[in-house]
């Protein structure tokens, strides 16, 4: 199935998930996340703000704002997407799309720097192919970083598909968390 279909196809089923379903998903999948030893041991993380019914990161925000980890958001800039570090919820305002990210008085920080990066997305395969919104941010921002440890993404398990067409320049993800199952993709491969 073409990326174009296969992104509507997610993206419709996504958004017809109840508050419900949305809720019990996300308490799985952000409990799993903050139980790992590599979320324990992270001095820094970034996350996204979630929209369209993408699974929630509010629990893994509150958290690592409690714990004193520093916390980075992406902020699309033109072309580019930066990570600025949040120091606080209000340092976040509506950007590009509608999405709340950090304002520019927030201190930006190398991705290389970031401990662990949780990624947005429509679709995941088994082996970390990742179809996103198709304007290419993270696959721009992150493609340095792949198979390095660094990238997970959260997710619905309808999300995942058995394989995807991915091009070269699509970043690929390390671990993909839905509410059914953790996919370490290095083994996948």
């Amino acid at each position: 199935m073409p990326k174009s279909i296969l992104r509507k196809v997610i993206l419709a089923r996504r958004l017809a998930l109840s508050a419900t379903e949305q809720a019990v998903a996300a308490e799985v999948i952000q409990s799993t996340f903050l139980a790992m030893p590599d979320y324990q041991a992270a001095g820094s993380i970034a996350l996204y703000w979630s929209v369209k019914n993408e699974v929630s990161t509010e629990r893994v925000i509150s958290h690592s704002l409690q714990t004193g980890k520093a916390l980075f958001f992406p902020a699309v800039e033109g072309d580019e997407m930066l990570f600025r570090r949040v120091i606080a919820l209000d340092d976040l305002v509506a950007g590009r799309f509608g999405i709340m990210q950090p304002t520019a008085g927030c201190a930006a920080a190398d991705p290389d720097m970031i401990d662990l990066i949780v990624v947005p997305g429509v679709g995941f395969d088994l082996s970390g192919q990742r179809i996103g919104y198709g304007k290419g941010y993270y696959d721009r921002t992150l493609h340095r970083l792949e198979g390095k440890g660094k990238l997970t993404a959260f997710c619905y398990d309808f999300q995942i598909v058995d394989s995807l067409a991915g091009e070269q320049h699509d970043v690929n993800i390390d671990r993909i968390i839905t509410e059914q199952r953790v996919i370490n993709t290095a083994l996948q491969k």
